[in-house]
């Protein structure tokens, strides 16, 4: 970069201090950076607002609420007349759909894998360095209008073939900040940024092949949140002149408060929502996260927890129930799975995501999530089986099961809390964490395609079993001095594993300073990634 790329700019009443790559501009044009500084105007304060907001009921948890159904809102839920607005047309069959980051080649695979749908991630799956966030912009729009390719350094050619996918972007969550625009001095939110930037490069587009601008919310917490994107995607539809419902979004439920909410979600954004997603990875580090100080709400190691847990299985259930009465889709978690070449190991992988998905479309589902393309046909043939010629199961009301109490959703379940999962969790955490600062937001390892909930669940459960003096199955109380040895010994190994030449350009001492930072606290950090943000350029 030259120096002329590097000093920052002042456009459009925003401060740009982020280096000016090829083609950066055509992303940050005026009028796109115009429309971003009103949304900064209008929207951030009261941003800021939830995020308090936020803070203070975590303070009433700690201090021994526990979460349940509102009964303020008691009112929207017995309200049987409502309804979300109608599914768009290529909305209603969404039984695959497959997630990945921004980066280039792998939006290619991703829209050409066959799946449904792909929900193209600026946020777990992407580390939010100034060129991720700006060149994913640039591959979404090209995606959009049909000219995404890519030459990779070996000469091979990929491209977008004929029906691909249909693409969703997922903005940032509210509480990451974008550094490198800033507005009256102060970083702008990040979702706004990711949010206006789509639209406006992508929206005429869009409405001209008669689809919508569609967008996947996350780690949302309240129905307030809920609102404050309701109120965000109108202003839009009426400063662009567009139709209101041309925005569509799928909110994730990942987070333990939502899962209160759901119904008063869907009611706040009836015009514009069209799915929930049970976004379960996170909602397991939000579960951790949320009943920190509670002794007796500790879970077990990471590793145990599928879905077919009480807590977890009544969260799908409930969900499914909920979206269903009011007329959105009900989709199902991640396999995080990655094809293996060995032959023996592969039929493992693929019977446990087929266990996986029959699990999901029993339970009413309408579609789920796959992070590999090589997954999405195994995938495709559980809900095929299942959906027959139906686009999906919005007829299933699960009617008939007991109501979900707050307890079902609160339980904790049993399993096994070992030195190994511990060993697993720390081994796992650093090697993401480290690929994370380097600017990796999705990772394969051991198997998996980690984004950043894994490391997540890992550091706070560790952190959890720290705080509360939890005893291993053999006996041995998790002490600071443990895990400390262990995180050694791990890195020894990891040392061994990776090579001496991989460990030299590696950021791993950095990823092992900031990973004890974090579970060795005294006060449990929110997200990694805030921390870890000072890592990334």
């Amino acid at each position: 970069m030259n120096a002329e790329q590097l000093r920052p700019q002042i456009r459009a009443g925003l401060t740009l201090t982020g280096a000016m790559g090829p083609g950066y501009e055509q992303i940050l044009s005026e009028p796109a950076l115009d429309f971003l500084r009103q949304l900064v105007e209008r929207f951030a304060p009261y941003r800021t607002r939830l995020l308090q907001a936020r803070e203070q009921q975590q303070a009433r948890y700690d201090a021994g609420e526990l979460p349940g159904f509102r009964a303020d809102t008691q009112a929207i839920r017995q309200d049987t007349s409502w309804r979300v607005a109608p599914i768009p047309a290529d909305l209603l069959d969404r039984r695959v759909e497959i997630t990945g980051p921004v980066e280039r080649k792998m939006v290619i695979n991703a829209l050409n894998s066959g799946a449904k749908v792909f929900m193209c991630c600026f946020e777990d799956a992407t580390a939010p360095t100034w060129a991720n966030m700006v060149e994913g912009q640039i591959n979404l729009r090209d995606a959009n209008r049909g000219e995404l390719s890519y030459q990779s350094p070996d000469g091979k050619h990929y491209a977008l073939q004929a029906n691909p996918a249909v693409l969703i972007a997922r903005p940032r969550g509210l509480h990451l900040d974008e550094r490198h625009i800033q507005y009256q001095g102060e970083s702008i939110p990040g979702c706004l940024m990711d949010f206006a930037l789509y639209f406006v490069h992508n929206y005429q587009a869009r409405l001209a092949k008669g689809t919508g601008v569609y967008y996947y919310l996350p780690k949302l917490q309240t129905m307030e949140e809920a609102k404050w994107w309701e109120a965000v995607f109108c202003f839009t539809e009426d400063f662009f002149q567009v139709a209101r419902g041309s925005i569509r979004a799928t909110v994730l439920i990942e987070t333990l408060p939502a899962v209160f909410q759901m119904e008063e979600m869907l009611y706040v954004m009836r015009e514009h929502i069209v799915a929930m997603n049970c976004g379960r990875w996170d909602y397991i580090f939000s579960y951790i996260k949320t009943l920190r100080q509670h002794p007796d709400r500790i879970l077990p190691d990471r590793h145990s927890l599928g879905m077919d847990k009480p807590f977890l299985n009544a969260y799908s259930r409930l969900l499914i129930q909920t979206t269903h009465r009011r007329g959105a889709l009900a989709m199902g978690g991640m396999a995080a799975f990655i094809p293996s070449k060995d032959p023996q190991q592969m039929q493992q992988v693929l019977a446990k995501v087929r266990a996986d998905k029959e699990l999901e479309a029993r339970n009413g589902h309408d579609g789920t999530w796959v992070a590999h393309p090589g997954l999405v046909s195994t995938a495709m043939a559980v809900f095929d089986r299942h959906l027959g010629e139906r686009p999906n199961q919005l007829d299933k009301l699960r009617s008939e099961d007991a109501p979900i109490r707050a307890e079902d959703l609160l339980q904790p379940c049993d399993g096994p809390k070992d030195e190994a999962g511990m060993r697993k969790n720390i081994r796992v955490a650093l090697q993401y964490i480290e690929a994370w600062i380097s600017g990796k937001g999705c990772v394969p390892i051991y198997g998996l395609m980690e984004d950043a909930a894994t490391a997540e669940i890992s550091r706070t459960a560790l952190w959890q079993w720290l705080k509360h003096g939890v005893c291993l199955d053999d006996g041995r109380p998790v002490t600071v001095a443990l895990f400390q040895q262990l995180l050694q010994e791990e890195m020894q190994g990891l040392a061994q594993e990776l090579g001496a030449e991989r460990m030299a350009q590696s950021r791993f001492d950095q990823a092992q300073v900031l990973f004890a930072e974090l579970t060795c606290a005294p006060q449990l950090a929110d997200f990694l990634t805030l921390p870890g943000y000072r890592y990334l350029a």
